[in-house]
């Protein structure tokens, strides 16, 4: 078993309006990482990440799977772990 972490992440491209939030939502819950993810006013989409490594690499190669949506980039970093945190939950 490796190392919990937690990331930041902003993805731009075409990730909003394309279930993008709902995606993350479903897939994160799938692998066990727990964290967040909403909209921004901008039209990025922002996501904290909170697993094994791997698993955190998993759910972002699996949101980049989606049919309509297009990540055109992405800026990630590293954030310190919550150790309350349990789950994963799409914010307003």
């Amino acid at each position: 078993m490796s190392e919990t972490i937690r990331k930041h992440f902003i993805f731009r491209g075409e990730v909003q309006g394309v279930g993008f939030r709902y995606r993350a939502y479903y897939e994160a819950n799938r692998r066990g990482v727990s964290g967040w993810v909403r909209n921004l006013y901008d039209g990025t989409v922002e996501m904290e990440a909170q697993g094994e490594a791997d698993v955190i690499d998993a759910l972002v190669w699996a949101l980049d799977q989606g049919r309509l949506i297009r990540i055109e980039g992405i800026d990630s970093q590293e954030k310190s772990v919550d150790k309350k945190e349990t789950d994963f939950r799409i914010l307003n």
